[in-house]
């Protein structure tokens, strides 16, 4: 009933604002996990191994950072609404330039410049979503928005499902690049930041105040970006490589996967909804804490049950933990970023996590190799299983170490 009222609280600036957002960001997500998809097929194309295919995933994480850096400083200094209208177009247009990759090296080129369009729409859509929306609101809504992440994943599914089977890997990417066509919604419909409108008014010079804050809060910077890389790994590491597991080692077909993955969609956006909410009276750290260590009880039923029934309720309970200490990342970023580079600190910590999390699904990759099963083919499943254990472990004790602000006022 609380959720229904908060829904019901907002005014209509407030929902347009929230749902371009939440679009935005889960088109974005749409777009970068079609490639974990298609792995497969697209090493076998581009005569390259599974190993050496992750690169173009690995490309993409590391140049976030610095989208996260360019978007947010033009944030800072434009305003949140216009520079993500340019964001989704560049974003778009380079998904469509991989559906045409000539080769390897161009692909790579490709998911590069991606990752510089995917890296600038969170930090720019969070802010600007964060900025607009009741203080007693963020919770819930900074869970609903993060999980556009999971819509995204669920959304790559279903076209994988529908589109792969009869255009290939490459008709999936020209499928990509209708979020583009979301850039008409925000410009009709959304409204400028009111916390950004009214620095402005305030500030007199943005340089000289953006070198004074980060000189001041750089030790909280450092930690927020270790926490991020956590987070990221946490992230990755349960999803990038997983479907390669569920074709790979259980031998399951298209249908099998894509159902796999829809299931297991729905379930991070449940637990992202649902955490995301419980953190406005939990608390931001404590309710991380508890989502990764129900996470490192759910391992054996995710990646080593004995049938697929129990990997698909393995696979959403994870799923749902994971997704649901994410749901927090938007609002605990924002409350705890300082008021004058809230465009550029959350979405440059958040992609510095990223850039250091990058190798995640390479690591397991070789992980995979180095154990190897009774037959001498890959483990998966123990290369996903340790990854995941160390990393839950190590995002309990950054969590527990940090402060929060929970209720901040901007």
């Amino acid at each position: 009933m609380e959720a229904v009222q908060l829904f019901r609280s907002l005014d209509r600036n407030q929902r347009n604002t929230f749902l371009a957002c939440f679009l935005g960001w889960a088109l974005d997500a749409f777009d970068f996990f079609l490639l974990t998809f298609v792995i497969v097929p697209m090493a076998g194309d581009f005569g390259t191994s599974i190993a050496e295919l992750t690169y173009a995933i690995t490309l993409t994480l590391a140049m976030r950072p610095l989208g996260a850096f360019i978007f947010g400083l033009l944030g800072d200094r434009f305003g949140r609404r216009i520079p993500l209208m340019i964001n989704i177009i560049f974003y778009s247009l380079m998904e469509l330039l991989t559906a045409f990759s000539p080769n390897y090296t161009w692909l790579l080129i490709f998911r590069a410049l991606y990752g510089i369009g995917m890296g600038g729409e969170w930090g720019l859509g969070a802010s600007l979503a964060m900025e607009t929306l009741p203080t007693a609101a963020r919770g819930l809504f900074s869970g609903i928005l993060q999980q556009g992440y999971a819509f995204g994943y669920l959304l790559a599914a279903v076209v994988y499902w529908i589109v792969f089977p009869f255009f290939g890997w490459r008709g999936l990417f020209v499928a990509g690049a209708l979020p583009a066509f979301l850039v008409l919604y925000i410009r009709a419909r959304v409204p400028e930041s009111p916390v950004w409108l009214q620095r402005q008014r305030e500030t007199h010079d943005f340089w000289s105040d953006l070198l004074v804050v980060l000189k001041r809060h750089w030790v909280l910077f450092v930690y927020v970006i270790l926490l991020m890389t956590a987070f990221n790994a946490m992230s990755h590491g349960t999803q990038d490589m997983y479907q390669t597991f569920l074709g790979e080692q259980r031998h399951y077909g298209v249908t099998q996967k894509a159902a796999t993955g829809i299931i297991y969609a729905v379930g991070a956006i449940c637990g992202g909804t649902v955490v995301g909410h419980l953190s406005q009276n939990w608390g931001r750290r404590r309710s991380i804490i508890l989502t990764a260590i129900f996470g490192i009880i759910l391992i054996p039923l995710w990646v080593f049950p004995p049938g697929f029934a129990f990997l698909v309720i393995g696979g959403f309970a994870m799923q749902f933990m994971v997704q649901g200490a994410w749901g927090i990342v938007p609002v605990h970023l924002n409350e705890l970023s300082p008021g004058a580079v809230r465009g550029t600190f959350p979405g440059v910590a958040y992609q510095l996590g990223n850039l250091f999390a990058a190798n995640t699904a390479v690591v397991e990759a070789r992980l995979a190799d180095h154990f190897r099963d009774a037959s001498g083919h890959p483990d998966y499943a123990k290369a996903l299983a340790l990854f995941t254990l160390v990393i839950f472990l190590v995002l309990i004790l950054l969590a527990a170490i940090g402060s929060e602000e929970r209720g901040k006022e901007f």
